[in-house]
């Protein structure tokens, strides 16, 4: 495994002094955004589209520091029900995969997005429980009208392009937990290898669901393709009054339930370690990407915070034959 880092943090920095700050941190891999939600502070993506030596270019930067990409990612909502932000998100979704593919990164991360409850609706409406009735006619909307037909086409864009598509399991897109993100994988037909998971553990923490059980299963289903390295905290207190669907604004650290942290201050190294060694247990060998988005912290201290913990947890070499006992 690697340790990465999504260079959003960077968004006030060029590519070389990003690559440069990379490097000297001892980060092995870099994911660069291309649209959606976020900024995309470093890569023109239409034209390195359009040129070879452009891309030529820009691999010379990352490679000649000795790093890889681990990663396009692209948050947004192409089945937002607003069309023009619909169509902006599709044709840059669709961008970043003819983008992947052509510079051969495997991994395209984002996330499933959310329709709205009606053909005719202005915003998203995420479902949270299934009574009233009529949030499961909600539900079957959504899915059966909206994002079936939609990543199904996907899908066989995918495949035509070589590239995997990694869903960021997030609260208010249709793919927020396990079961929903295999459910559009087994979904979409005979192209379902092509989407899985971009596994961030920290938007599973609040949600009350295990992120090493999570972990396991989408393992053991061959659906986990790239990893972000980001930690939760839940206060206790806060909690216990409110439980954790919590809508203030994530600048209220004192009052809100949760909290994203820097990786260790959430959950310990230990736990940190465990996960680590159960990533390797299920077969994964690519890349753990920090994601920074700790409000107690600047960018470069959270960045050195998490890679301390990371470097002491990830498995780095192969582990080679069992000497001590047949396996």
């Amino acid at each position: 495994m690697k340790i990465g880092i999504f260079v959003a943090l960077f968004g006030d920095k060029n590519l070389t002094d990003t690559l440069d700050i990379v490097k000297a941190e001892g980060i092995q891999a870099v994911e660069f955004g291309t649209g959606g939600y976020a900024n995309v502070p470093h890569l023109d993506v239409d034209k390195l589209i359009e040129s070879k030596a452009e891309r030529d270019q820009l691999m010379k930067e990352v490679e000649g520091r000795g790093l890889v990409i681990s990663a396009l990612s692209c948050h947004g909502n192409p089945i937002h029900p607003d069309k023009k932000i619909a169509e902006v998100h599709h044709d840059q979704f669709r961008k970043t995969v003819k983008l992947a593919g052509l510079l051969g990164v495997e991994c395209v991360n984002g996330f499933s997005g959310c329709p709205g409850d009606n053909p005719n609706a202005i915003n998203p409406n995420w479902v949270t429980c299934a009574w009233p009735d009529e949030y499961r006619d909600i539900l079957d909307y959504q899915w059966n009208q909206v994002v079936i037909p939609y990543w199904t086409e996907q899908a066989a864009y995918l495949k035509e392009n070589n590239v995997k598509f990694c869903i960021e399991m997030h609260p208010g897109f249709v793919c927020y937990s396990n079961d929903t993100l295999l459910k559009l994988r087994n979904g979409v037909g005979v192209n379902g290898d092509r989407i899985g998971a971009n596994f961030d553990p920290s938007h599973l923490w609040w949600q009350g669901i295990d992120p090493i059980a999570a972990v396991r299963e989408l393992g053991k289903e061959g659906a986990l393709y790239h990893v972000h390295a980001k930690d939760t905290r839940i206060d206790a207190y806060n909690s216990a009054r409110n439980g954790n669907l919590d809508t203030k604004s994530y600048g209220d650290i004192l009052g809100r339930s949760w909290v994203f942290r820097s990786v260790g201050y959430g959950h310990d190294l230990a736990w940190w370690k465990d996960f680590c060694s159960n990533l390797r247990m299920v077969g994964y060998d690519h890349v753990l990407s920090i994601e920074h988005e700790d409000g107690l912290m600047s960018s470069m201290e959270g960045l050195r915070k998490a890679l301390s913990v990371l470097k002491e947890s990830v498995i780095f070499e192969d582990s080679g034959p069992m000497f001590w006992a047949r396996d």
